[in-house]
């Protein structure tokens, strides 16, 4: 047997196709890149149907690669970017484009619920604070700032409960994709009804939270791939649950590191529903099925900054090149503070309405040295997620990273390491979350898992350097209490 995984990021999308061993089939392989849509004011979105079309084409290319092994293809299932939103009518057509997770409009609707809600509770009940990330606050934006669409939207959904519908025309959404909208309560798997009243939405504009499979395809998709016309086709799990299910941080002993357009470091609970155990404020706490959460704290930024600096600065074209230059900046030798923040903030202060910002800047500072500052800031944010996290991973527990970002930047690897002061292992998994939904497919067909990846080696922490950072963190610190400022009430 056989089974697809699909990977959509807020950059590309891929589709591949795995073994029953978890190996990926050589050839069956292919990749769609594509652009976010930007705004002055925040807006971070994606054209639906240009990303669905998209994903088709990943597929077209993966069942081409099979050859005449797509018809042993019993089933389908996905790795989907958490956190988007989008309105339909009542034909299941786009009002909205895909607002993403890295949008920001909506921040001062998330200041106005936190006025008005007990957001501790909130958090409690669903384990997503009031931010811009989440359906609330963008509920609340959108039923202010576009009332028509609104009061016209029939349902409201992610792309991941989108491409479902126009794939297969099954209306829900698994219970991960539920977890990360901030509107799902943990300790019963079901939409709270306090905040839906406070969106002035009903649960039936929501899709039914159901994680079984769909069996076969809208005619149209059928007759485009006939030998996935009867696959079961899984709903979607979130992106973070997949990384970490791919890269085998399975277990409390395992955190798992991802850099890739975001960042994000979380740790795997096992607990079914009915009492979660408390998450530490700055953290959020989602869900992998209905028997694992996933705690952690993520990041808006990672491989965008690097990618922003690449557009913006005078750096070398050459990827190697860079990494060179980068290597060979001493810590904090450029004497640099920056705050990362190109896209607000999210753990673990939850400022959507946090920019980004490069203090101590002279006539000899050299743009590679402010590449190198912001790299180091993003390492200064995923520290804090991690002073927050480890208590709740088992003692002795090892961080496993994963990510392109890291992969392709040994450097980036090399500095979090060092800020942390903890090693880091890098997996030799380049496609952790489209793995992670092959396994995750492959344990709900009842296939056993397979055997556990090949970890590098440990990426050792200089202490000389992590003393730096030490110094270096509490000037990001005043730094940021100063421009970003505390949280307001």
């Amino acid at each position: 047997m056989l089974v697809v995984a699909l990977d959509v990021g807020t950059s590309s999308a891929r589709a591949l196709c795995f073994d029953a061993r978890g190996k990926v089939v050589p050839g069956a392989e292919a990749h769609v890149t594509y652009e976010a849509i930007t705004t002055p004011d925040g807006g971070v979105e994606l054209d639906a149907d240009a990303l669905l079309e998209a994903v088709a084409t990943a597929l077209d290319g993966c069942v081409a690669g099979c050859g005449d092994r797509a018809r042993e293809i019993g089933a389908v299932g996905a790795s989907v970017f958490w956190h988007s939103l989008m309105a339909l009518d009542g034909e299941g057509a786009p009002l909205t484009r895909v607002i993403t997770w890295a949008d920001t409009r909506s921040a001062a609707a998330a200041a106005e619920l936190r006025a008005a809600l007990d957001e501790r509770a909130v958090h409690a009940r669903t384990g997503a604070p009031l931010h811009s990330t989440f359906f609330p606050a963008k509920l609340a934006w959108l039923k202010r700032s576009r009332p028509d669409v609104f009061a016209r939207a029939r349902t409201w959904c992610g792309f991941a409960e989108y491409l479902d519908a126009r794939l297969t025309g099954a209306s829900r959404v698994g219970i991960s994709m539920a977890s990360g909208t901030g509107l799902m309560e943990q300790r019963t798997g079901r939409w709270d009804r306090h905040l839906l009243e406070t969106c002035d939405i009903e649960a039936d504009q929501l899709p039914p939270i159901d994680d079984t499979p769909a069996t076969g395809l809208t005619p149209s998709y059928a007759s485009r791939w006939p030998d996935l016309a009867h696959a079961r086709w899984y709903p979607a799990h979130g992106d973070g649950a997949c990384s970490n299910i791919g890269s085998d941080c399975t277990q409390p002993d395992r955190v798992a590191l991802n850099v890739g357009t975001s960042s994000a470091m979380r740790v795997i609970a096992h607990e079914e529903f009915g009492a979660p155990r408390a998450t530490p404020w700055g953290l959020w706490r989602y869900r992998v099925d209905g028997r694992r959460s996933l705690v952690g704290g993520a990041t808006s930024e990672g491989g965008n900054v690097l990618a922003w600096c690449r557009r913006n600065l005078a750096l070398p074209e050459d990827d190697d090149e860079l990494a060179r230059v980068i290597g060979e900046i001493p810590p904090d030798r450029h004497g640099l503070t920056a705050l990362p923040f190109l896209a607000g903030e999210r753990s673990v202060g939850w400022r959507g309405d946090a920019r980004a910002a490069l203090t101590g800047l002279s006539l000899n500072t050299s743009a590679p040295e402010m590449l190198r500052a912001l790299m180091e800031a993003v390492a200064f944010r995923l520290a804090l997620v991690y002073e927050r996290l480890a208590p709740l991973a088992a003692p002795g527990h090892a961080i496993v990273a994963s990510g392109g970002a890291l992969t392709h930047s040994p450097v980036w690897t090399t500095i979090i390491a060092d800020v942390l002061g903890v090693p880091i292992v890098l997996v030799r998994e380049a496609q952790a979350s489209a793995r992670g939904a092959a396994l995750l497919t492959l344990g709900a067909e009842g296939l056993p898992a397979p055997p556990p990846l090949a970890l590098d080696e440990a990426c050792v922490p200089n202490p000389r350097h992590h003393a730096i950072y030490l110094r270096a963190r509490e000037r990001h610190q005043n730094l940021y209490d100063n421009v970003v400022g505390p949280r307001p009430a």
